[in-house]
């Protein structure tokens, strides 16, 4: 309970400080979109570099993982159906996709790991799932669908290593795979600007707030809610089930699975939708309900399952 708590108010303090920064006027008119830039281009390749580099990973093939990777299959794909019979355009669909689906294992799920699991290292499949495969999937798209006119075969190949965030996860999987041991002097800069990844792109959400519409008010109404609906109730119902009467889970496994999976869905998704420059109401929106009813969630299942 102190760590659904405790990791809440963090993050809900430094969403404020960006909403203050938005409303006065402190970094000027540009400050969302230069914290965007400042996060996707430079900060989060950094931070997703470091966490990788340094993983273990063999969690990757747990029986756990496995779990979490269908789960985010089956939730994800329940709202691109409906996005192509609603005919919301790719990139758009892609952006609620992955707020049904892509849980906020960071700076959230790592604090609930420590005070409800009760280890932090709980969380690093589900992080290692969503850098590896599903951040460079959904950039791949959302760059083939933003790309404006059609590429050649090679370039939509190649697509993954032209963007940073891609980019930094799968250098950072090579250099664990490698066993190489990069010198302190070259990793502590790195780290540094990574540090700043998680700030940058709370503030920037918290900026972006200001003159916004209230959630559920604004044209994407329907996405959000099918969106919230996806991430608050059917992935960690979707975990459960498949923990439960597929793999067998029991006890602290079980409650390990459906609890990050009932996590809310990141705040890196409204940075690539910002970057992308599509879907960001539908970002916005998503990321903030599913935030506010993830505490409930958290508490329910914590007190069912623990």
């Amino acid at each position: 309970m102190q760590g659904v708590l405790s990791g809440f108010a963090v993050i809900a303090v430094v969403i404020a400080v960006g909403y203050v920064i938005g409303r006065r006027g402190y970094l000027g008119r540009q400050a969302h979109e230069v914290l965007t830039k400042l996060a996707f281009h430079v900060a989060s390749p950094a931070l997703l570099f470091t966490l990788l580099a340094e993983a273990d990973l063999s969690v990757v093939f747990s029986g756990r993982l496995l779990v979490t990777a269908l789960s985010t299959a089956a939730v994800a794909g329940v709202f691109v159906a409906v996005g192509v019979v609603r005919r919301w355009g790719v990139g758009r669909t892609t952006i609620g996709a992955l707020c049904s689906s892509y849980v906020n294992s960071g700076n959230l799920g790592i604090p609930i790991a420590v005070y409800v699991l009760g280890d932090a290292s709980l969380v690093a499949p589900v992080l290692l799932f969503q850098l590896v495969m599903v951040t460079p999937v959904a950039l791949t798209v959302l760059d083939l669908a933003t790309a404006g006119e059609k590429l050649p075969l090679w370039q939509r190949l190649l697509t993954p290593l032209r963007n940073p965030v891609a980019l930094g996860s799968l250098a950072g999987v090579a250099v664990s795979a490698s066993g190489l041991e990069i010198p302190g002097p070259v990793m502590d800069p790195v780290t540094l600007i990574g540090n700043m990844a998680v700030p940058a792109v709370l503030l920037a959400f918290g900026i972006s707030l200001r003159g916004s519409a209230p959630p559920l008010r604004s044209g994407e109404r329907g996405a959000v809610l099918l969106a919230v609906a996806l991430k608050s109730v059917g992935q960690p119902v979707v975990a459960w089930a498949l923990a439960a009467w597929v793999f067998g889970l029991r006890g602290a496994q079980l409650l390990d699975v459906v609890v990050t999976s009932a996590l809310p869905a990141a705040q890196n998704i409204f940075t690539f939708a910002s970057s992308y420059r599509v879907g960001e109401a539908l970002a916005r929106e998503a990321i903030l309900v599913s935030t506010l009813l993830a505490v409930p969630v958290l508490v329910v299942a914590a007190a069912l399952l623990g």
